[in-house]
């Protein structure tokens, strides 16, 4: 009954969240930073059929097809998905990666900025790093997970697929952030072009690694944050990096906040 309702709540935010999205959006017309509004017509709505859609589609393809079976170490805010940490390769593919049509944003984003450098945070089956890896096959990924056996998963499938500009890292986020200070303290400091946000979804993480990355950006650095109407503290975290001073720009597509 406890769980019944706590999903009731959690479809109530959703709800909510998203018609308090539609009142307040926008759409080409309403946009005034010539910046975005280029952003907005020759990237998002691009409706080019790049063959890496056929890339990333076999790619998911592959994974739903897995009879693997893993069990994962979450570090994260956990799952609404699944009750036991024993998971199918296949569903996790279905139900807690990206979506296909999130996947074709994510490679155009990358294909249209055209970053360098590039960290993902929370690599799972690399649904994700897969978008990454094609929108610009010269860049240098890293990317970081927690969990070994989905890492391992991911590995696998990113070595099947000739992916070979990403280099996987398993290991907590907090203790990479504090490991790439202490590298950096005395050196120039690592940049990243665009970092893409997708571990644990609280508040309080996402605000600590915020602030931890502030030291590897650019002017021209572009983050993505998934997940920022996944609860209200999110929400609360993402308000709060809207209004931080570092940053000029933002984008709110409900399902990602993307930062400038």
């Amino acid at each position: 009954m406890l769980i019944c309702e706590i999903r009731v709540q959690i479809m109530n935010h959703l709800i909510k969240s998203y018609l308090k999205f539609l009142l307040n959006s926008t759409n080409e017309h309403g946009v005034h930073s010539p910046f975005v509004f280029d952003l907005v017509m020759k990237c998002f709505y691009d409706k080019t059929n790049y063959p890496e859609y056929e890339v990333l589609n076999n790619y998911r393809k592959s994974l739903l097809e897995s009879k693997n079976t893993i069990e994962v170490t979450d570090f994260g805010a956990g799952s609404r998905v699944f009750k036991s940490n024993n998971r199918k390769v296949s569903k996790i593919a279905k139900t807690a990666g990206i979506t296909p049509k999130n996947a074709e944003l994510l490679f155009r984003i990358v294909r249209y900025f055209q970053p360098k450098t590039i960290l993902e945070i929370g690599t799972s089956l690399g649904l994700a790093t897969s978008a990454l890896s094609c929108g610009n096959q010269n860049a240098k990924i890293i990317s970081l997970e927690g969990c070994p056996q989905t890492l391992n998963q991911g590995q696998l499938q990113l070595q099947k697929f000739n992916f070979n500009n990403v280099q996987c890292l398993n290991t907590e986020f907090s203790t990479y952030f504090e490991n790439l200070k202490l590298e950096t303290s005395n050196l120039k400091p690592q940049i990243f072009d665009l970092i893409y946000f997708d571990g644990n979804h609280s508040k309080k993480a996402t605000l600590a690694y915020f602030e931890d990355l502030l030291p590897t950006i650019s002017n021209n650095s572009v983050w993505i944050f998934d997940d920022i109407h996944w609860s209200i503290d999110m929400e609360e975290a993402w308000e709060l990096i809207k209004n931080h001073p570092e940053v000029s720009v933002t984008i709110d597509t409900f399902q990602w906040g993307i930062v400038f």
